[in-house]
């Protein structure tokens, strides 16, 4: 078999050969790489005749055009050798080309922006979700809380709240706590559905200090929305009940039967649906039918929990607008699924099956990563016209003012390991870009929903310049917003970005004055002896310098330095300095409002750092000592 077949094979499936790292180094993909990740997508490689049928099937597939069509309003495309001039007007039209039915998605040429809503800079927080105080859950946060705390914020001047992913986890194990691990990025995480709103007793904040006990909390959160469920049962809407389960058609029937079916095998110890019997892995079996025909009580109550979920979530948006805000909630778009979650399950050739997605080696981590999730197939995005991407965008964007989507190069590229594999066996994986990006600008103005891209890494050469012209706004961090060792002063931010003090997988800014971070990785062993953790914080104490330099240059601080265990004045000026920016928009984490040392994730930890569990401190929102102060000069900063 000959090299040159197989990359060729390779490239036509959408293979990238070789790859470029974090310090522009140039690397090849091994052959048995390229072999691993095309037999998984369908296309064995392992002999002359196998490469010889896998090209077939994929000129087939590509001589075979999609239901869907995308183009940009008002251009002329050629399909089929046919010229079709796209309507000037965005949206969803019905063609016919060659005698055969298409829809065709016009879109417009960018993204529904912060200018299509106001002239002003904007402020924005961001918040978990769970460790938010209020509502009408004693354990954790929920869409009551978010409510009640997007109206302070409101009054306080914020224009957006950014929240912490809240797709559907896995009901059946309360230990799945990760929000960027969701079984499914269509539906809600019922644990944060407000359980008065159809007539349910809910508890209030328990005011516990200290960190959430997910399984004890989630028990009880569910004993009250199974009595919520009764509640509705008896008094509830039922016309609208109906109504949202005619629209969530089978996806939400499948996910609803999902969840009944994994709280069943999971107690027998069949962890995955891919162990359960063989007739209940498929979503479309006759055992399946009869399953749902037999605990439609079961069934109906998980579609209950999604339909009371998604009033919870359009109330807390409801309230954030009517309180004065100008974009409201925005919120997260994981970058894949759990493979053994309800998506995968409902629809198994939609995702990557047998793929897992990642990152390459990079200088923070020589091993690369896999983040234990798969992602949808290009080829049947394509096949199926982008059904479910467009299903996932219109599911997020629905109750919101706007979204974060993670790893927006997913948009572009996915990094996918063969199951079983290191993370360092992978290769990059092509999508059908200019079609994703067309679908995003579309359902964006459809929805009038902000888009932001989360581009932190290593990054493509020009793609962030294709995301600021498409008006999704990328992210700049002020750790990474340096020249040299310098910290940037922030009239040079960039205006088409989102200014940030950190996110939730980077330090707070009393956590990085104070060492925190380091101290946690050195207590994991996460740094290689002393020596590292000693030249670690050498280095940190020169950042310092660096950032108070650049905070005394902007008028953002004055006076001398103070030491690593006070951290508050670096605080006030990061904010206050990441408010100055240009950026349409500035997002600064309720944590560092706070001045909180922890951050809400380590990440290349589980159960070593108590990721994802982290509670804000039992007060009101902005009592926090100087919380009140933070948040009025992060305002005046934008508003200057």
């Amino acid at each position: 078999m000959s090299d040159e077949a197989l990359n060729a094979l390779a490239a036509k499936a959408g293979l990238e050969l070789q790859w470029v790292d974090a310090k522009g180094e140039s690397h090849i993909v091994p052959a048995e790489t390229l072999r691993s990740v095309l037999s998984a997508l369908g296309l064995p490689a392992n002999s002359p005749a196998q490469m010889a049928e896998s090209d077939a099937q994929l000129e087939e597939q590509s001589g075979r055009a999609g239901p869907l069509l995308t183009a940009w309003a008002g251009e002329t495309i050629n399909v089929g050798g046919q010229a079709l001039t796209v309507p000037d007007s965005a949206g969803y039209y019905f063609v016919e080309v060659a005698g055969a039915g298409k829809t065709l998605a016009a879109a417009p040429r960018h993204c529904f922006g912060v200018a299509d809503i106001s002239g002003k800079r904007l402020a924005g927080l961001g918040v978990q979700l769970y460790s938010l105080r209020g509502g009408h859950t004693a354990g954790f946060g929920d869409f009551a809380a978010l409510a009640e705390f997007a109206q302070e914020a409101a009054r306080r001047g914020i224009d957006a709240i950014g929240v912490s992913p809240t797709h559907a986890l896995f009901p059946a194990d309360l230990s799945r706590i990760s929000p960027y691990s969701p079984s499914s990025r269509l539906f809600l995480n019922p644990l944060y559905a407000d359980a008065e709103l159809w007539g349910g007793n809910g508890r209030v904040d328990d005011r516990a200090d200290g960190l959430i006990d997910w399984r004890k909390s989630g028990e009880e959160k569910f004993q009250a929305l199974r009595r919520c469920y009764e509640a509705f049962l008896a008094h509830g809407d039922k016309d609208a009940f109906r109504a949202y389960c005619a629209q969530g058609g089978e996806r939400l029937l499948r996910h609803a039967i999902f969840e009944t079916l994994d709280a069943q095998f999971r107690p027998q110890k069949i962890w995955t649906w891919r162990a359960w019997p063989g007739d209940y892995r498929d979503a479309s079996s006759a055992a399946i039918a009869e399953f749902a025909r037999v605990h439609a009580d079961e069934i109906d109550y998980r579609r209950f929990l999604q339909f009371l979920t998604a009033k919870s979530v359009e109330a807390a948006q409801t309230r954030a607008r009517n309180s004065g805000m100008a974009v409201g909630l925005i919120s997260d778009i994981a970058t894949g699924i759990d493979p053994n979650g309800s998506d995968s399950w409902g629809a198994p050739d939609d995702v990557l099956m047998g793929l897992g997605i990642g990152a390459p080696p990079d200088p923070f981590n020589a091993s690369g990563q896999g983040w234990g999730l798969t992602a949808l197939s290009p080829t049947a995005l394509r096949s199926k016209g982008f059904d479910i991407f467009i299903a996932m965008l219109r599911a997020n964007m629905e109750h919101t003012g706007g979204v974060r989507i993670d790893h927006v190069m997913s948009l572009m590229r996915l990094w996918v390991i063969p199951e079983g594999a290191p993370p360092t066996e992978g290769v990059y994986l092509r999508y059908p870009m200019e079609d994703l990006l067309r679908l995003v600008a579309l359902e964006s103005h459809r929805s009038r929903a902000i888009v932001i891209g989360e581009d932190l890494g290593t990054v493509p050469f020009g793609f962030r310049d294709v995301l600021a012209y498409r008006r999704i706004a990328g992210m700049q961090v002020l750790w990474f917003t340096r020249d040299w060792g310098n910290f940037i002063p922030p009239g040079h931010w960039r205006a088409d970005a989102v200014a940030m003090t950190t996110t939730h997988d980077l330090p707070t800014v009393a956590g990085w004055w104070s060492e925190r971070d380091i101290g946690w990785r050195a207590k994991l062993g996460m740094l290689r002896g002393e020596s590292d953790v000693q030249s670690e914080r050498r280095v940190r104490g020169d950042d310092r310098r660096a950032l108070w330099s650049a905070l005394q240059q902007s008028g953002r601080v004055h006076g001398d330095m103070p030491p690593p265990d006070v951290p508050g004045p670096a605080v006030d000026g990061a904010i206050s300095f990441v408010g100055a920016t240009p950026s349409q928009l500035a997002i600064v984490p309720i944590e560092d409002v706070y001045a909180l040392p922890e951050q809400p994730n380590l990440p290349g930890t589980i159960d070593e750092h108590p990721n994802w569990r982290r509670r804000l401190p039992p007060c009101d929102a902005f009592a926090v000592p100087g919380a009140e102060d933070r948040v009025a000069e992060f305002v005046r900063a934008r508003r200057g």
